[in-house]
């Protein structure tokens, strides 16, 4: 393949005519990988909205082989949420390798392919909450979940600037349709998630705009014979696409493997790291709350009282997690990038094609980032050898 500009220019088989510049022995080259779901990353919580915390892990994101992302937050009151939009729709336009606003890749359109890189693409923000069932809370503050109200949604909008570009949302709660219906037409994805809702009330979420599951299996109504649930109707239909939190411990190998199997082309992997990601273990912040990471490889954090609250995540490992468990590799590899990257309207990332952003990561044999580019740039591993 060539990359000229920041875009592939050429893709085919075999070896190529003439030198390489860049050689790789062994391994894989993948497209970047796309995470809908980061709520922050080595200490740093994006919900505090600190533009040097922010720049920071965009900058080593790339270690986890990935090239692009949604910072998110979760549950707390509408003004501090609101307050922390406005400030990242401040500072997000200028942090390193975000040209043309709101981090878009080549510009102000999501999707297009841009120049040189140096950090990952912030593509917009994921916002996990309030409008969730208290029933199916999981970390979030019970005492912030409130109903979701035209005036709510509008001051949230207004407040990021654009940068909203998922919310996460009961279906089942007052007045929930209608901001499904507000959130669509001002071009967010609406994702059914934290949710007590029936497979009736999730098919009508998506009947009037909602195309995504967030995190399935967690924080939801299970699947019943008798009431299929959000996890039923994520799996059976069509409209809906569900992020997975492939860590092995939110959901099990068995289960993973399910939701691959009965929605194929509809699962795609998420995170959901919490500050603690690529950390060591100790107290760190979630939603502005206390989380505890524990000892152990792959463990994930939680709160006092022991309920989940995010995952130490990396994108590779999760790719490599559910090959492990049965997933065949190129499916496990679309569901790291192709998926996330069409659902949320970038069809320039996720992919290694004519016209697409040059945005690579190199696995190894065990599936672990080695060399990560953005935009044709190197931005992560050993300096490889060019060949003049």
């Amino acid at each position: 393949m060539a990359i000229a500009d920041g875009v592939v220019t050429d893709v085919g088989q075999g070896t190529p005519v003439g030198p390489a510049d860049v050689v790789l022995p062994d391994g894989l080259l993948v497209p970047g990988f796309v995470d809908l779901q980061v709520n922050g990353y080595y200490g740093e919580e994006f919900q505090a909205a600190r533009r040097d915390g922010w720049a920071e892990v965009a900058r080593r994101l790339p270690e986890t082989g990935t090239t692009a992302f949604l910072p998110t937050f979760i549950t707390a009151p509408l003004d501090q949420l609101a307050a922390a939009f406005r400030a990242a729709a401040e500072f997000v336009p200028g942090l390193p390798g975000q040209p043309g606003g709101a981090g878009q890749p080549g510009g102000a359109r999501a999707g297009q392919p841009g120049g040189a890189r140096a950090s990952a693409r912030v593509l917009g923000i994921h916002l996990e909450g309030p409008f969730i069932a208290p029933s199916r809370r999981g970390a979030h503050n019970e005492v912030w979940i409130i109903d979701p109200t035209e005036a709510a949604i509008d001051e949230l909008l207004a407040a990021g600037g654009g940068l909203l570009k998922l919310i996460t949302i009961a279906p089942e709660r007052p007045g929930a349709l209608a901001a499904i219906s507000q959130l669509t037409a001002a071009g967010v994805l609406v994702s059914v998630g934290h949710s007590d809702a029936t497979a009736a009330q999730v098919a009508a979420a998506a009947g009037v705009g909602a195309r995504m599951v967030t995190h399935l299996f967690d924080a939801q109504r299970p699947l019943h014979h008798r009431e299929p649930g959000v996890v039923g109707q994520a799996l059976t239909d069509d409209r809906l696409t569900s992020g997975l939190i492939a860590d092995l411990h939110h959901v099990s190998g068995p289960a993973c493997l399910i939701a691959f199997r009965a929605a194929p082309g509809r699962v795609l992997i998420v995170t959901d790291a919490a500050a603690c990601a690529g950390m060591a273990p100790g107290r760190y912040l979630l939603g502005g709350q206390p989380i505890d990471l524990p000892p152990g490889p792959g463990q994930p954090p939680v709160r006092a009282s022991g309920t989940l609250a995010g995952s130490a995540l990396r994108m590779d490992v999760g790719v490599a997690n559910m090959t492990a468990v049965g997933v065949d590799l190129a499916t496990a590899v679309a569901a790291a990038t192709r998926i996330p990257a069409d659902l949320i309207g970038c069809p320039a990332l996720g992919r290694i094609a004519l016209g697409a952003a040059g945005d690579l990561v190199w696995l190894g044999p065990d599936l672990r980032a080695r060399a990560t580019w953005i935009g044709g740039h190197q931005v992560f591993g050993a300096e490889l050898a060019v060949r003049s």
